[in-house]
């Protein structure tokens, strides 16, 4: 296990002897492997900062791992925040010492980026809160794993670094339970099914993912609920959590999300007829909620389990849907 002290200037040190099963393997992706809570970047800066030491020396991103070498990585002590804390509505599921489990709103940023420094979940979780944990680095106090922008529904934040460290490695080893519900377009061949394909950024526009041969590994299991018209409701549990997972494995079926401007979930609406196109057409959001979310607490080791209701408009959608006729309910038989 790795092993921390405390520098005199205030820098955390962690020790650590790398396993002779990872030989060969890249430093840095071993050191995240050993490291819940820490990505690949943020060691990758210590490292080019000269922060992380084999065996006495300073180390490289990727260099091969031999097996038993002494990894030495220096922490530097956390730079003051200058995040604005903000009076912003926040719907708490769920608080205790530890961790928030908040019903995260459509349209609102999980954390402060170029795009956005305000308005954002973190501006309230600074109001709400008097601390939180500051594994994920001052632009993301507390923040253990993100939902897209216009994603709705259950998102778990650490109150401390114990917690988030806990909480990060239930996410990496795969022990948390995360069931989504989205209205696609089309109708699966099939009604249950899993999409196994790596993901990675997409070669020429970068602010989108994609199926790529050399991307990570992704899973998503899917059912198919019911069908209306030109649309299908889907339970989804990703088995994996890489960036817009379940709108690129479900675009690349040929059933994207129904509102997904960036993957492909508008094109059909110009060519419907009344009354499913009336009823889609009005409907501006995504169509994607994260219904629930289990996890261990990382205190008390009880298993929790939390529901987050759909949105307003998300469920008008639905409602209106599902008063139309030529009506398949496709989950129950299958």
């Amino acid at each position: 296990m790795p092993a921390r002290t405390r520098s005199p200037v205030g820098r955390s040190l962690l020790t650590l002897d790398l396993p002779v099963e990872s030989r060969g393997q890249r430093l840095d992706r071993t050191l995240a492997e050993r490291l819940p809570g820490e990505s690949r970047a943020s060691l990758q800066r210590l490292m080019r900062g000269g922060r992380v030491l084999v065996a006495g020396r300073p180390a490289r991103p990727s260099d091969k791992v031999r097996g038993g070498e002494r990894v030495e990585i220096d922490r530097p002590a956390p730079e003051p925040s200058t995040l604005a804390a903000e009076d912003l509505p926040l719907a708490v599921l769920h608080e205790d010492a530890d961790l928030l489990v908040i019903d995260k709103p459509p349209g609102q940023t999980v954390h402060p980026g170029a795009g956005a420094r305000g308005g954002t979940v973190v501006n309230a979780l600074l109001y709400h809160c008097r601390d939180l944990s500051g594994v994920g680095g001052v632009e993301r106090p507390g923040i253990v794993h993100r939902l897209d922008k216009d994603t709705s529904g259950a998102l778990v934040v650490a109150k401390n670094d114990l917690a988030h460290r806990a909480l990060a490695a239930q996410f990496k080893a795969r022990a948390v339970d995360k069931i989504y519900e989205a209205l696609v377009w089309g109708r699966p061949r099939a009604g249950r099914g899993v999409v196994d394909s790596p993901i990675g950024r997409h070669p020429t526009a970068r602010t989108r993912m994609a199926v790529r041969s050399e991307g990570r590994a992704s899973r998503t299991a899917y059912r198919v609920l019911y069908t209306r018209g030109p649309v299908s409701f889907l339970e989804i549990r990703p088995e994996t959590g890489r960036t817009h997972q379940i709108r690129v494995h479900l675009s690349s079926l040929a059933h994207p999300i129904v509102g997904d401007r960036l993957y492909g979930g508008r094109k059909d609406l110009v060519r419907l007829d009344a009354p499913f196109g009336e009823i889609l057409r009005a409907y501006s959001g995504l169509a994607l909620h994260a219904r629930r979310l289990a996890f261990t607490h990382p205190r008390s080791g009880e298993r929790l389990a939390f529901e987050a209701p759909r949105p307003r408009d998300l469920q008008d959608l639905l409602d209106r849907l599902e008063r139309l006729p030529e009506a398949e309910t496709a989950g129950a038989s299958r």
